[in-house]
């Protein structure tokens, strides 16, 4: 990777590549595909913050972010995909999942969660599932952000100050410290299994925010062959002429105060 992407180099590039996601957005709508793009990589590799640009000016009944809490007794019961299958897109749908049925190959395994077993199971059926997904037309992006070992120290540490960003730490994020090099054999495994022609993994140095976030959604649009579609034309209408209907007058305490006056 190179040096730390400019800011106004950036902007320019992300505010270009979000007008074509768009695009993108209104493809899939009016084509009726289905777009699944998956997010994941280790703890803080900067996942949220690339979802958070690629959906600002999105439409959220088209995209719609997935990010499932851990499973309830009844959902621990059922099979391991039954509760990711229902988050699928429906036509003129996309689906981004922060992190995704990988859980099982990542955090699950590594932290004790899953049995061998279970594991074992997961990497025989993944490739399985997203064949069928795959050719029943879904569109599957899957995306690894890699963050390097102080880096993501770094950013932890920062969390762990900021009190706006504090939330986004738990107990199991604090342990992935702890649990580097379990992690790297874990997804070196799930990498080994999974990258399949049909669903390939894509890898995102992610030590740079900004640059990963270019770079992830510069490569997104470049694997789907969307074009722009000829928006439908819209006229204003004129405002009617006034029919002499009088308003009550204002209630005060009806307002919210106007806090910036004091500022």
């Amino acid at each position: 990777m190179g040096d730390r992407l400019p800011r106004k180099v950036y902007e320019r590039e992300l505010a270009r590549l979000q007008a074509e996601l768009v695009k993108l957005q209104e493809w899939v709508r009016a084509e009726r595909r289905r777009l699944v793009v998956i997010f994941e990589g280790r703890d803080a590799a900067g996942k949220g913050s690339t979802i958070k640009r690629i959906t600002e000016y999105l439409n959220p009944r088209v995209a719609r972010i997935v990010a499932l809490p851990r499973p309830d007794d009844r959902e621990r019961g059922q099979w391991y995909f039954q509760r990711y299958v229902e988050q699928l897109p429906a036509a003129g749908e996309i689906v981004l999942m922060d992190r995704s049925w990988y859980n099982r190959a990542g955090v699950e395994w590594v932290m004790g969660f899953c049995s061998n077993e279970e594991h074992r199971r997961f990497l025989h059926q993944c490739p399985i599932f997203e064949r069928l997904l795959v050719e029943d037309g879904v569109l599957l992006r899957k995306y690894w952000f890699s963050v390097s070992e102080t880096e993501q120290e770094h950013r932890i540490r920062a969390r762990l100050s900021d009190p706006v960003r504090r939330w986004k730490l738990s107990a199991v994020d604090l342990e992935s410290i702890e649990h580097w090099d379990d992690y790297s054999r874990a997804k070196d495994e799930m990498i080994l299994y999974t990258d399949i022609p049909e669903a390939p993994w894509s890898i995102v140095d992610s030590d740079d925010k900004r640059r990963a976030r270019v770079n992830m959604i510069a490569h997104l649009l470049g694997s789907v062959p969307y074009h722009e579609v000829p928006p439908p034309a819209i006229r204003l209408p004129q405002r009617p002429p006034a029919t002499g209907y009088r308003r009550p007058e204002k209630n005060p305490g009806n307002y919210v105060p106007d806090h910036a006056a004091t500022l």
